[in-house]
């Protein structure tokens, strides 16, 4: 497309900023369009589920950038705009409440929402959920007169939450199907080594079961019951199941999806003129076996300057190394690669430095290091993945192993 032309971008959210702000960056001097449903200006979300609802953050602080810096690089962002269609022969999107907007490409950045909960009562008062500065703000009002708070889901929002109601002095219980901790994203070694320090906070798990009923009285929730009969008293409650790609946009438009919008691995979709990035995007990766979809800031970031680069005329496949973190109180996890499926995990520690790091292979190759409280480990685990270099299990599990040297003589 070059440097000119009309470019909409169909959410607002870290991916979407990213792109606007990133093709100004690289020189595109075409009319940039950001296109957001919320009201708000675009903000972060990580600080939501911590710093958010302990107060120590107000809502102008998690914005990603002031009004002004819109109108100073030209990205016409519209806010409170809800896209309900795209009419590809004519190649305009459809809006809920004014004229279509014609592109010459189209940007889909429209993340993800959050998955809902099947079970009586989800809607009552005192039932929350995470994703939205609208929602954060709800749960941080309900926090303040609380006194007990079950979570349910033991992912990375739900212990986030968790951390947070104890550091308010809370009583907090996780309810978790699964027999431990983010039991889709971390290994087992990890997985215990976060319910410890949890536990060890005064968090109270209850795996292997899920929610049978909300139960309330008034409108409101007072507690819920497991499947397994157990009733637990709260006046709180955080759902986090995990989300769902908003791809029906796409798939409206006659675009594959396959649990995400489906790309390619210069992130454009089958219609050469939409790319979709961030938590939507479905796309192929070298650290992975096949087709990955990433929920990340960093993923959305990348992905959002690589189709910048693109349109301003230096196209390149999307090739970033996934990276993670998640803080959870005082235990700050941080994930290199991607972990998921690994037949070795080895666990290197030193008790002069505290913490933990998990290093997971597949096939007798490092695949990705999951760290906990070891910022160090993080840091040579992406440059080594990166790199393509694998140490050995047994140079992983020896403290003494400099892998610092490794990466640096590679």
């Amino acid at each position: 497309m070059g440097r000119a032309g009309t470019i909409a971008i169909v959410g607002s959210g870290q991916g979407g900023f990213q792109l606007a702000a990133s093709l100004r960056e690289a020189g595109v001097e075409g009319r940039v369009i950001l296109l957001g449903e919320e009201g708000s200006l675009p903000y972060q979300r990580p600080p939501l589920s911590k710093a958010y609802l302990l107060g120590k953050i107000d809502a102008d602080m998690v914005r990603l950038r002031p009004e002004r810096f819109f109108a100073e690089h030209r990205v016409e962002l519209r806010t409170g705009t809800r896209v309900i269609g795209i009419d590809r022969n004519a190649r305009r999107v459809v809006l809920s409440a004014c004229e279509p907007i014609a592109y010459d490409h189209l940007v889909l950045a429209t993340g993800a929402r959050n998955r809902e909960l099947p079970v009586p009562g989800a809607r009552l008062g005192g039932v929350f959920r995470v994703r939205t500065l609208a929602e954060a703000e709800a749960l941080r009002q309900a926090l303040r007169d609380a006194r007990a708070v079950v979570v349910v889901g033991a992912g990375f929002i739900g212990l986030e939450v968790a951390a947070t109601a104890r550091a308010l002095g809370l009583d907090v219980t996780v309810i978790e199907a699964a027999a431990r901790p983010m039991a889709r994203a971390l290994s087992a070694p990890m997985a215990e080594h976060v319910r410890a320090a949890h536990e060890a906070a005064g968090v109270r798990f209850r795996f292997g079961t899920t929610l049978a009923q909300i139960l309330g009285a008034d409108g409101r929730a007072r507690g819920i019951e497991t499947t397994d009969g157990e009733i637990v008293a709260a006046d709180c409650i955080l759902v986090g199941v995990g989300v769902v790609p908003n791809a029906e946009l796409a798939i409206d438009a006659g675009l594959a999806a396959d649990d995400g919008i489906v790309v390619d691995a210069y992130l454009r979709t089958a219609d050469r003129a939409i790319s979709a990035i961030g938590d939507c995007a479905r796309y192929p990766s070298r650290f992975a076996d096949g087709p990955v979809r990433l929920e990340s800031v960093q993923n959305a970031v990348d992905q959002a300057r690589c189709v910048a680069a693109r349109l301003a005329g230096s196209p390149a496949p999307y090739a970033s190394l996934p990276w993670f973190w998640s803080e959870q109180g005082a235990l700050k996890l941080q994930i290199a690669g991607l972990t998921q499926p690994h037949d070795e995990a080895v666990l290197r520690s030193d008790p002069a430095v505290g913490g933990l790091s998990v290093f997971c292979y597949r096939a007798g190759r490092l695949v990705g290091v999951e760290s906990a409280n070891r910022p160090l480990d993080h840091l040579i685990a992406r440059k080594l993945l990166g790199l393509g270099l694998s140490p050995s299990p047994a140079q992983a599990a020896d403290p003494a192993f400099d892998l610092k040297r490794l990466a640096a003589e590679a």
